[in-house]
This record gives C-alpha cells, structure tokens and sequence, in this order.
C-alpha cells in the first residue's frame, strides 16, 4: 500500500494541456457574455464580466499547475492538492471579489453570474474534448472528420 501511496507519475501533463484547451475556448466565447454585460448593464457589467471570466480562466489554470505539480511528486499528494487546493482557490475567488464588490466599475449579479455559469459552462464544453483513455490522457485526437472540418 505504501508503494501506491509513495507512486509519482513523470509522463507528460495532460491537466496542462486541457487547461489551456479551456483558456482557448474561453477567449474565442469572452466577446459575447462581456457584450451581454454591456447591453444589460453598460459598462460596469461588461468590466464585471471580463474581470468574472478572468478569475475562471485563472482558477483553471491554477488548479492544473497544482495538480499536475502535485502528480509528479507523488499521486498522496494530488489527493491532498484535490481537496485542499479546492478550498484555496474558493479561497482566492472570495479574495478577488471582496475587495471589489463596492467599486464603482463593478456590477454584483453579472459578476456572480459569470462567475457560476462560465465556470460550469467551460467544463461541460470541455468534457466533449478530453479522452477517457489512458492511450490518449488528456485531449482526444482529431479524427479524420474533424481535422478536415
């Protein structure tokens, strides 16, 4: 049990590589919300929009730098970075949000919208791009039909 436990991976990082697939989907969508935010709440809730996508952008690729850090140390410690690493960057989320909630270029309900739904929204995209196979960890290859879309 303990050789499991003490187990580290040294393949390549595939939590890398699907985090910035996210990044990706996340700048080439960013337009629409920030413009949503914009007709709905002018200014202060296309601000708040930009600023709400850029903490989901920077909480994903925190949380695989943690977690792809962690597996090359030993997979103990991705358990341990899984749950904890959670807390803190809930932790993080509330620290970048606090401090701004009564600024004047903030508006609370696009920004607490964005918050939740292109968090949710980005992993369920997401989930139609990463292989559940060990031959491929990470994102699935493009096949045929796709690569000459």
């Amino acid at each position: 049990m303990s050789d499991l436990l003490a187990a580290r991976d040294a393949g390549p990082a595939p939590e890398r590589q699907v985090a910035l697939d996210m990044v990706r989907r996340a700048v080439l969508v960013a337009p629409i919300p920030i413009a949503l935010g914009a007709l709905v709440w002018g200014v202060a809730g296309a601000a708040s929009v930009a600023y709400a996508m850029a903490i989901v952008v920077a909480n994903f690729v925190l949380a695989a730098t943690l977690l792809g850090a962690a597996a090359r140390i030993g997979y103990a410690l991705v358990m341990g970075v899984a749950l904890f690493g959670y807390l803190v960057r809930l932790g993080l989320i509330f620290l970048a949000v606090f401090p701004v909630k009564d600024a004047g270029w903030v508006e609370p309900t696009p920004l607490g919208l964005t918050l939740v739904l292109t968090h949710l929204g980005l992993l369920v995209w997401e989930l139609r791009y990463v292989s559940a196979s060990l031959a491929y960890p990470g994102l699935r290859p493009a096949s045929k039909e796709t690569a000459t879309r």
